[in-house]
């Protein structure tokens, strides 16, 4: 594939089958990723809806694309509404069709206009900016796979940053795609209404004991982060159950390679 060259995003080669879609132009500092099987192609998230990111998956593939939702937070969803075929767990449904609980319109205008530092589009008005609604074409649970052609994406359901979330295996590559479950840089969020911090703990645990990762890839900040990380993340949650830190108020606790707040 030769670069791609775009005034919003940046598109990072993984390998010869796997991007990062990026959108550094914001404070956010969001990523998709394009995941490329023989057959289909799945795109975990589609970003802030900022600009229209299927006109950059278009460029990097022509095979059918299946949008898979890490959650429906604003900031993931952005562009749902350019693709056919979207996917997202069973516990955000209702949240797909109807509207993010708890976080009102005037907030989400609030944030996704803030500390933009690229240009955008005219079709982007954070005045008028609605996250996108509708119902999609099928629901997750845990242990769901998704077949892609000589790839099979695991589907783990990862509550606790919101009661739907999920994280992607990767079988054929080894990569987990955590969304907002774990990333660098800035802190994992866990503490609106709709967060629970005991469940974001477990959800850790849970990724934390998975074998044979390669590469771990959150949707935000850094691309592509060591699986050693992982050893820290089991440490953490030990530390935060023994000194019973895993409550709302606690405030930002800070690990090795990354940190919570609750």
């Amino acid at each position: 594939m030769g670069s791609i060259t775009d005034s919003w995003f940046t598109v990072t080669q993984i390998d010869e089958d796997t991007f990062a879609i990026s959108e550094y132009g914001h404070w956010e500092k969001v990523h998709s990723f394009l995941v490329i099987g023989d057959e289909k192609a799945a795109l975990i998230d589609t970003g802030l809806g900022i600009n229209n990111i299927k006109r950059i998956t278009d460029q990097l593939t022509t095979l059918p694309i299946i949008v898979i939702t890490t959650h429906v937070h604003w900031d993931h969803i952005g562009s749902h509404g350019e693709f056919d075929t979207i996917y997202v767990h069973k516990e955000e449904e209702d949240w797909l069709i109807n509207g993010i609980k708890k976080l009102p319109i005037e907030q989400i205008r609030k944030d996704v206009s803030r500390d933009i530092t690229k240009p955008t589009p005219e079709t982007f008005d954070p005045k008028t900016y609605q996250p996108f609604k509708g119902k999609p074409t099928g629901v997750l649970e845990d242990g769901d796979e998704i077949e892609l052609g000589n790839r099979t994406l695991t589907i783990h359901h990862t509550p606790g940053h919101s009661p739907g979330h999920i994280a992607l295996y990767d079988h054929r590559k080894g990569y987990l795609f955590t969304g907002d479950l774990l990333y660098d840089e800035t802190p994992i969020y866990a503490f609106f209404p709709t967060t629970n911090p005991v469940d974001l703990v477990i959800s850790l645990e849970k990724i934390a004991n998975l074998t044979n990762v390669t590469k771990i890839y959150g949707a935000h900040n850094t691309i592509g982060l060591d699986p050693t990380l992982l050893n820290e993340v089991k440490r953490a949650v030990e530390e935060l159950r023994n000194q019973e830190l895993v409550n709302f108020g606690t405030g930002i606790h800070r690990f090795e390679g990354f940190s919570l707040q609750f």
